[in-house]
């Protein structure tokens, strides 16, 4: 399929604005398939394989745009970030394949508390993050690195939403970035772990090109504006709408917990 028959034109441009809000959120922070993924299922004739691999499409070029953008005004360091990103691929990839054989339902309660404890974390510490102190040094800091590449990258590939945000966590709380800094990592290795999902989605048809493609365009519009206003108000703005999407995923994951399994 290219293009699904039965999507109108107002339902078009809710979905390429909630694509363009989701880019913006994706850049700053994380976790803007909070938006554009629940916005896909809407979209009639899709089966849940294609909206994944349809919004794996899209991100992309919102994670590619964030990604140069970030690289040219904050300067990572790509010595960690490139690793990273090199496992993330392929753990993603991994993710993707084995998705569909895994209890997805039982990790939810646990990404709940961790997201938790993160969130009562950030709040009670203001200073978590406003300057870099990293945690370690030499082999051990990209051991660690690459540690987190790899978990994250394969959690991108079996469930997705706040990929990004759990990057941002990851890299300020367990490495010791500050937020722009670890916003401008986690950008590089969030387009690695894209491209990984896509690598296995392409191949076998699900990927529905003329959405994926329109969806991209508005997807980069957002993240190109995020990335911009990321760097130029600094990690005190990268802070807080990094609770505020916390605190959204809590809500959602919450109530996807509720609903498969206490209702």
């Amino acid at each position: 399929m290219f293009f699904p028959p039965e999507l109108g034109l107002p339902a078009l441009a809710l979905l390429l604005l909630a694509a363009f809000a989701a880019g913006w959120i994706d850049a700053v922070v994380g976790g803007g398939g909070l938006l554009q993924l629940p916005a896909l299922l809407l979209v009639p004739g899709l089966a849940p394989v294609q909206v994944l691999a349809t919004n794996k499409l899209g991100s992309v070029f919102g994670t590619a745009t964030s990604a140069l953008t970030y690289y040219r005004r904050a300067r990572p360091d790509l010595r960690t970030a490139l690793p990273m990103a090199a496992v993330a691929l392929v753990g993603s990839f991994a993710g993707a394949s084995i998705a569909s054989s895994l209890p997805v339902a039982v990790f939810k309660p646990v990404i709940v508390v961790a997201l938790v404890v993160v969130a009562a974390l950030t709040l009670a510490r203001p200073a978590l993050g406003q300057a870099t102190a990293l945690r370690y040094s030499g082999h051990a800091h990209y051991r660690a690195a690459v540690a987190v590449g790899l978990a994250i990258g394969v959690y991108d590939g079996v469930l997705g939403p706040g990929t990004g945000t759990f990057l941002v966590m990851a890299l300020v709380s367990l490495i010791g970035y500050d937020f722009l800094q670890a916003s401008a990592k986690a950008k590089i290795v969030n387009f690695a772990t894209n491209i990984g999902a896509l690598l296995f989605f392409a191949p076998s048809g699900a990927v529905v090109w003329g959405l994926g493609l329109l969806l991209g365009v508005a997807n980069l519009s957002g993240s190109y504006l995020g990335a911009r206003m990321a760097v130029s108000s600094g990690t005190r703005f990268i802070r807080a709408v990094f609770l505020v999407v916390v605190l959204a995923l809590i809500v959602k994951v919450s109530h996807d917990v509720w609903v498969e399994n206490l209702s």
